[in-house]
């Protein structure tokens, strides 16, 4: 049976040394803070891994890690197709579906480079389905470079009807298409998981099946938590739900450097090093620094408030 590549899907960062290598030790460390953090399934190679700056034997590198590192505790999807060519989409392809990865996940403007249209992503799509093992489980990505290109209900329903598809990390940062795409994969193995913190959420009472945005690699098992309980009537889960939106509005500070010098603070990583973020976020983003201490003095609040939730259940339930 096919594992299930929802929920809480982190979007993995790559470590870098300060003299631009991938630092290993940082990943081991990196991906036991996810899994303890309660995340279903991780997502090794994908933009806030910084795919479009590592070399294809880098990204073949960092899935197999990965995957090595997870032990089968979770699946591990991956993507890394960057290319222009439809030659060397093939070749990185190819690659990355022999990493031992769980499901490969295919960018949706790699597939219509040109921007051109429903049969040009249909002509993508047959390629992409003739290249790669037919037991491969693959999953969608509306990455947002080099530009965003959103799939119509049409192409979504093709995708949908092929039975490879089990997963859609869904980019429209919209309420009704997310609650759209949901009602469109009811019955099938395709979930539509949101990508967005804003409507976080709403967007799980509305069908999307987790959470895979740039913050779960600051709080994942508070995302967990709100998945669990994102149709409760509650003080925390509404206060929650603010903080988790407005918390993510810090990522145009400078990420993903800025989750770098997060898990720097955390002992996570021993380096900032981007090559996607290759300046100073202190020096360009002013205050940053002390908007990073709320996000995590708010983040321990929270795991506080939850953690007291759970106890008082455990109290009741002694007492029944």
């Amino acid at each position: 049976m096919p594992k299930k590549m929802h929920g809480i899907v982190p979007v993995m960062l790559t470590p870098f040394t300060p003299d631009n290598q991938i630092d290993w030790a940082g990943l081991e460390r990196l991906v036991e803070w996810y899994v303890r953090l309660g995340a279903d399934a991780l997502f090794a190679v994908c933009q806030s891994s910084e795919m479009q700056k590592l070399s294809l034997e880098e990204r073949v590198a960092l899935s197999k890690k990965v995957v090595s590192l997870v032990r089968g505790r979770v699946p591990v999807i991956a993507s890394g197709h960057i290319s222009d060519s439809a030659q060397d989409q093939q070749i990185e392809l190819v690659a990355m579906a022999g990493t031992g990865i769980d499901a490969l996940v295919l960018v949706t403007n790699r597939l219509d480079m040109a921007n051109s249209g429903p049969e040009a992503f249909r002509a993508g799509i047959n390629s992409v389905l003739g290249w790669l093992p037919s037991d491969m489980p693959l999953g969608l990505y509306e990455c947002p470079a080099p530009y965003r290109r959103l799939l119509s209900d049409d192409e979504f329903k093709l995708c949908r009807d092929t039975g490879r598809f089990v997963a859609l990390k869904d980019v429209s940062c919209n309420l009704e298409t997310v609650k759209r795409r949901a009602a469109l994969a009811e019955g099938s193995a395709f979930a539509v998981v949101n990508a967005n913190a804003g409507i976080a959420a709403a967007a799980m009472r509305g069908g999307s099946k987790g959470f895979s945005g740039v913050f779960t690699n600051f709080h994942p098992d508070l995302y967990a938590w709100l998945y669990r309980h994102a149709a409760e009537e509650s003080d925390l889960r509404r206060d929650l739900e603010i903080f988790l939106a407005l918390s993510a509005m810090a990522e145009s500070m400078g990420y993903p450097g800025l989750a770098k010098t997060y898990h720097m603070r955390l002992g996570t990583f021993s380096s900032a090093h981007s090559r996607v973020t290759d300046y100073d976020i202190a020096e360009r983003h002013w205050a940053v620094m002390a908007l990073l201490d709320h996000i995590h003095q708010g983040t321990e609040l929270f795991r506080e408030a939850i953690a007291e939730t759970q106890s008082d259940l455990v109290s009741v339930n002694v007492h029944l």
